[in-house]
């Protein structure tokens, strides 16, 4: 525990001051020419104006959310406070959600201009500039997520004194409204940042002829805000929701085994491991500067920094698995290897299959060569062959540290308990590395708005323009990279959450066996852990309710909830003997219970299983599957069909301004950028409620129809959102896939041409301007919404399934 106390405010106060270190040093660098800040400073003023008026739509609608999740928790858990207290947890991830989203971009589009004038300078400058604009974001998004569980985690447990055990369920609100701000930031980021970016493209590209950045394009402003809003307050929030939703539902595993073995390190153990990774990303931030000046390759620098950071996080958690998790702490290790390696591993899968260098997106490049429409069909044929990978990738990280955390052998604690806690590790060991991840990404944005405002600003050098390309490629690398991690991450998550929602189903169904004996031997019966027939219902129903009368008669005995609380006693009713052992035995150890009260305390004679068993068989969870897998896609069939409409609008909008003065395309008059940025900003906004909607209504609306359409007294409610959770998560981890990796390839196969890499037959070079790079980028149009609108919010909708579910399991079966 000490080492908790040191380590979580500790890194907590680390990250926020290097953040704000590293702001000043991005801010205090040159802003530019004159032109260049009157360029930059649009693009600010448009980013503000979107994220005000979005942020304004987003507070309205988790307010109301935060009021209905606390009533519909007080009533079916029978309690205000707890509803009170989830509510608020909800209001608080929200809160720090939107922050962490706001201020990234905040610096993020402060740092494009300074990275435009570094790039004036040399490239070890821009990239240095670049990185630490993007990592400013990438601190305080863990920063945010590791003082906010901490903080309401030491609240509810030693202020308002709930039990230690009990706090990580009170808190798992945090993680619901934390997904909840990141799925709209996400969507209405990804809408207008796409919707921007395509009419720029295909009405200045396709169109007109003009490059891409061309001033004359009055859809080039929408486009480079768009950069900002999407890519660096989106993805920031989708991270921040991850961390802390994973985090939390690492805590609520860890529960298990602190019954057994009351060391709060097994709760505390995921902020800690966050700790050394912040730390960790913090020296290997510092050593970008160090490889930039002795490696060429900018992509190799920011490989320097990651694998430094690698190194570091190996030490680190080696150092908090041998002080914290006794003396099985070797096995942990191992799975928190795992997840290490896991993460490497996504970011050279995604690297092989959206960089230029490798076969997939060289053979969309010759492809090309024949047209858009074999462009887009071996595009869609690679995204679809990168979901074989990512399956396997996840199933063997899945699979080996459930096996390996399952060998660590703990008095009283069962190996199905500490391998899901090895898988939670794996998770955690993978998310490390999450605050120079989201920096890389954050990069992206940067860069390729600072070669924009090389290209708008008339008194930028040629070579600053070459330089700001070359960080752009690299960019666009950077950004699939990190799409390849969060899914990557997502996946591992999606086990742990999903096992963290079967254990909170645990516990209403102690509470129920406490509260109505006949309906728990009912409900136990559907499941198949009793034989069928009215006579053992019964049975088991008198059964319980003895052994509920006998616990009940011990906590009277006893007469003080700081000893023996109605937890306690609603998990003793469906203990079996091995979990009665742990907990029995640790409250006599802490001496709140005689040896005599101690042997009155039995196991249940109608035990539930650790993991409570879902059957595919029935036809609630089939259905439930079904609805899950439809989610996801239609899901990302509203979000792609919102991009094409507001870049409908976008388009004729640029064409109206061609149209309606000539003078545009010759220079002497200057487009109307505020038009197009205020048509995109306001069908974003209005674009993102209906996906958004259905993924919040969905679940709900499934469990709740399922529970009272048979009654509202059996299993239906419940097993429909698990199969809903379990398969919805597997097909959205898959479409992500499928999203972003399709996305990226289409995009660098238009730059790989660009770049002059594709020859035909006679070896010349087929570049910008020739039909087969016209088919390059309708499928790199195409492939925009995919990867930057649909594929990453698909990410927040896998965990928003989650932590939804988690947080109304009462509703589906109190």
């Amino acid at each position: 525990m000490l080492l908790a106390q040191i380590m979580i405010p500790a890194a907590s106060a680390a990250a926020v001051l290097f953040a704000i270190w590293l702001a000043f040093d991005v801010l205090k660098r040159d802003k530019g020419t004159a032109s260049m800040q009157e360029i930059a400073g649009t693009i600010l003023e448009g980013a503000n104006a979107f994220l005000n008026r979005q942020y304004r739509t987003i507070a309205i609608m988790a307010v109301v959310t935060s009021v209905v999740v606390a009533a519909i928790v007080g009533i079916f858990k029978d309690s205000v406070e707890v509803g009170v207290l989830t509510g608020a947890a909800f209001i608080v991830g929200a809160l720090a959600s939107g922050v962490s989203g706001y201020i990234g971009m905040s610096i993020a589009v402060r740092a494009n201009g300074r990275t435009a004038a570094a790039a004036n300078n040399s490239l070890a400058d821009a990239i240095n500039s670049a990185l630490r604009g993007g990592a400013v974001s990438g601190f305080l998004v863990v920063a945010l997520s590791l003082i906010g569980v901490s903080s309401m985690f030491a609240i509810y447990s030693r202020v308002l004194g709930h039990p230690i055990d009990e706090t990580p369920f009170l808190i798992v609100g945090f993680g619901f409204g934390a997904s909840f701000v990141a799925l709209f930031a996400q969507l209405g980021g990804g809408i207008y940042t796409k919707a921007a970016d395509v009419g720029a493209d295909l009405v200045g590209k396709v169109e007109a002829g003009i490059p891409e950045d061309d001033p004359r394009n009055a859809a080039v402003v929408a486009d480079l805000v768009g950069d900002n809003v999407g890519d660096c307050a989106g993805r920031g929030a989708d991270l921040f929701e991850s961390m802390s939703a994973e985090n939390i539902g690492a805590m609520i595993l860890g529960v298990a085994i602190f019954t057994a073995t009351n060391r709060v390190e097994w709760i505390m153990f995921p902020l800690v491991l966050r700790s050394f990774g912040v730390f960790a990303t913090i020296i290997g931030m510092l050593t970008v500067p160090f490889w930039a000046k002795r490696i060429s390759d900018p992509m190799g620098a920011l490989n320097g920094g990651y694998w430094t950071i690698t190194v570091l996080s190996i030490l680190g958690l080696g150092v908090c698995t041998k002080v914290m998790l006794e003396d099985v702490w070797y096995w942990f290790f191992f799975c928190g290897l795992i997840g290490i390696a896991t993460g490497i591993a996504f970011v050279y899968i995604t690297q092989y299959y959206t960089a230029g260098a490798w076969r997939p997106v060289q053979e969309i490049a010759r492809a090309s060569r024949t047209g858009s429409a074999t462009n887009m069909i071996i595009g869609t044929a690679v995204g679809f062959e990168t979901t074989a990978v990512t399956a396997v990738t996840v199933g063997l990280a899945l699979v080996a540290s459930f096996v390996l955390g399952s060998q660590a052998d703990l008095d009283n604690v069962n190996s199905v308990s500490v391998g899901v806690f090895g898988t939670a590790c794996a998770t955690m060991g993978m998310l490390m590395s999450a605050a120079y991840v989201l920096a890389m990404d954050t990069f992206g944005p940067i860069t390729d708005n600072a070669g924009g405002i090389n290209e708008m600003a008339t008194d930028s050098k040629p070579e600053a323009r070459e330089i700001t390309d070359k960080l752009d490629a690299v960019g666009n690398t950077t950004k699939a990279l990190t799409k390849g991690y969060a899914v990557g991450s997502a996946a591992l998550a999606a086990f742990l959450l999903f096992t963290a929602f079967l254990d909170e189903v645990r516990l209403e169904f102690g509470k129920i066996a406490g509260k109505d004996p006949e309906r728990y031997a009912e409900l136990v019966q559907d499941l198949g852990i009793i034989f069928d027939g009215d006579d053992v219902k019964a049975a088991a129903a008198n059964a319980i309710k003895d052994h509920v009368e006998n616990l009940e008669a011990v906590r009277s005995e006893v007469n003080d909830d700081d000893k023996l609380n109605e937890i306690t006693i609603d998990t003793l009713a469906v203990a079996d003997q091995q979990e009665r052992d742990a907990i029995v035995g640790k409250k006599v150890d802490d001496g709140d219970l005689t040896a005599d009260q101690a042997a009155a305390l039995s196991a249940s004679p109608i035990p539930l299983p650790r993991v409570m068993p879902i059957n595919l068989g029935k036809v609630e969870v089939f259905v439930g599957a079904l609805l899950g897998v439809m989610l996801a896609f239609l899901f990302s069939s509203l979000a792609i069909r919102a991009v094409g409409k507001t870049a409908g609008s976008i388009i004729e909008e640029v064409r109206r301004q061609f149209r309606e003065s000539p003078g545009i395309m010759t220079g002497e008059v200057r487009p109307d950028y505020t038009r197009a940025v205020d048509i995109t900003t306001s069908a974003a906004l209005r674009e993102m409620v209906m996906p958004g909607i259905l993924a919040v209504g969905l679940p709900i609306a499934t469990g709740v129809i399922f529970r009272y359409a048979f009654g509202g007294d059996g299993n239906e409610g419940w097993l429909a959102v698990a199969g809903m959770l379990m398969v919805g998560t597997i097909g959205g981890v898959l479409l992500a896939t499928y999203l972003n990796n399709a996305g990226g390839a289409w995009d660098n196969a238009k730059k790989f041409i660009e770049s002059g890499g594709l020859k035909d037959e006679n070896g010349n070079v087929l570049g910008k301007g020739s039909d087969t790079h016209a088919a390059a980028v309708v499928g790199d149009t195409v492939g925009d919404p995919f990867k930057d609108t649909a594929g990453p919010a698909l990410h927040v909708l896998v965990k928003l399934l989650s932590t939804i579910t988690l947080v109304l399991a009462p509703l589906f079966i109190s």
